[in-house]
């Protein structure tokens, strides 16, 4: 019995592999034998061990048919893996030579080409002055006697402002009036004399007349010069007399002095003397007050500017270009009403640099400026409107490696040109020993620059003339460029 059923699991078994083979499930042939009756199922068992027994050949076929199919799994795992791993590693290596190429590739700064304005300045530092400082002093010499004014006070003209002892002036005045009142009377008495001596004189001459036994020439001579030297002591008496009224004058102008007072409408910007105090004016008038007259209307600011500018300071004034300016006095405020009033010749040299004063007027309706402050100028020269311009960063860029650059421009990159006339300048001298038509004419070359934009990966370079410039921009007078055209101005950093 035992077996049978050994037979018969045999029999289930090589089913089952033939019915995979052959696409009919084991389990449903074990089903089908499970549902026939259990005395029939001992017959089949019978036969089958009578008829049926194990065959090497089936069982070998198996076994190498499980072997070929694990062994072409194993081989389909393999190659889906190694095939993941070589798209990873191509896929890392093509990401990561993408950002060493991006990272070493040169990034450039960019800036457009604008459509504007460009404003050419010139900026100064100066001193606010009052257009004119009166100083007023004293002619005579005496203790003060009382002052009338202070500082800051706004004075009219011919007002007090102190007052000198005026004694011994009016004590000369005294004098001299004497002098002259004497100096009158000797005229009279000499006028009285003469007269007599004339009188003299002709009734000698009609004696004469008459019979000149009456009378001898010696006595006539005698009243002739008589009446002659009387006549010179008059003249000397008058002289006298206008001596004196000189001098009674002078007395009572030293009088008149001793009242300081003020010769202009203004505002009194110094004091320099104080009640009590003692004036010696015998060799040089003593300073007492600074007045300045039309504070409120006008004042000037004084620049000394560089000889270079002068030219086109010239030109703004006139034009007639505003100047603006501001002090700290009001760092928030901007004073934009100065015009060019003067541009003096009275030049000044400096450790060989010679620079001129240049005048600023401005109003000061509100004393908001006072004399001393210092004043940052901005000279606007000219103001050209409207035209192309490209940031001087641009102009002063140039690539520092061929690799960067199209071949047809290398030789705009021509570096060993650039050193060698660095060494001829060096060798040559200086501008100075060079021909003036020489230096104007690479002036006027100079006024052909170069910019860069970008073209694909590499830069390309523009031919433009270039004319006047700021602080930001300069202005392009011609070439190949319109406005918003990107123009490459220096390198990023790397990070």
């Amino acid at each position: 019995m035992s077996g049978h059923i050994r037979y018969n699991a045999e029999i289930c078994s090589l089913t089952c592999l033939h019915d995979r083979r052959g696409g009919v499930s084991c389990h449903a042939a074990t089903t089908r034998q499970a549902k026939q009756p259990i005395h029939e199922t001992a017959e089949t068992q019978r036969r089958s061990t009578t008829v049926s027994r194990p065959n090497p050949d089936n069982s070998r076929r198996v076994f190498e048919y499980h072997t070929r199919n694990n062994k072409m799994r194993f081989y389909i795992k393999l190659f889906v893996i190694m095939g993941l791993l070589c798209g990873g590693g191509y896929y890392a290596w093509r990401r990561g030579s993408d950002w060493l190429n991006e990272r070493n590739r040169p990034h450039f700064r960019i800036s457009r080409v604008e459509t504007g304005d460009i404003r050419i300045t010139r900026n100064a530092t100066g001193t606010v002055q009052p257009v004119r400082t009166v100083h007023v002093g004293s002619f005579v010499s005496g203790p003060i006697e009382e002052l009338s004014v202070d500082y800051n006070d706004e004075v009219k003209k011919g007002q007090l402002l102190a007052t000198i002892d005026p004694r011994i002036y009016a004590a000369a005045v005294a004098r001299d009036t004497a002098g002259l009142a004497t100096r009158q009377a000797d005229v009279r008495r000499v006028e009285a004399q003469l007269q007599r001596a004339v009188n003299d004189e002709k009734r000698a001459l009609a004696l004469q007349a008459e019979n000149e036994d009456y009378i001898s020439q010696t006595e006539l001579d005698q009243y002739h010069f008589a009446r002659t030297g009387l006549d010179a002591e008059l003249t000397i008496a008058k002289a006298s007399v206008e001596q004196a009224v000189a001098n009674l004058e002078n007395s009572n102008a030293n009088l008149q002095y001793t009242k300081i007072t003020s010769p202009v409408d203004g505002i009194v910007t110094d004091r320099k003397i104080d009640d009590g105090q003692t004036l010696a004016a015998q060799f040089q008038a003593p300073e007492l007050f600074e007045i300045a007259p039309d504070m409120r209307k006008k004042m000037h600011i004084v620049a000394s500017i560089d000889e270079a500018d002068m030219g086109m300071l010239m030109k703004a004034q006139k034009a007639g270009e505003p100047v603006l300016f501001k002090v700290d006095a009001y760092p928030n405020q901007l004073f934009e009403e100065g015009k060019i009033e003067q541009i003096r010749l009275s030049f000044t040299t400096t450790q060989n640099v010679v620079t001129y004063p240049v005048v600023v007027a401005t109003p000061n309706p509100d004393m908001q400026l006072l004399p001393g402050m210092t004043a940052d100028l901005t000279f606007q020269v000219a103001n050209h409107t409207n035209v192309m311009k490209v940031p001087n960063a641009a102009i002063r860029y140039l690539p520092l490696d061929k690799e960067y650059v199209h071949e047809e421009d290398h030789d705009k990159l021509d570096f060993s040109l650039v050193l060698q006339r660095k060494e001829d300048n060096s060798e040559a001298g200086s501008l100075e020993d060079k021909p003036i038509d020489e230096v104007d004419a690479a002036a006027k070359k100079a006024a052909t620059r170069h910019v860069w934009i970008v073209d694909g990966e590499k830069l390309r370079a523009v031919e433009i003339q270039v004319g006047v410039d700021d602080y930001q921009f300069t202005e392009v007078v011609s070439g190949n460029l319109k406005s918003g055209d990107e123009v490459v101005t220096g390198l990023k950093p790397k990070t």
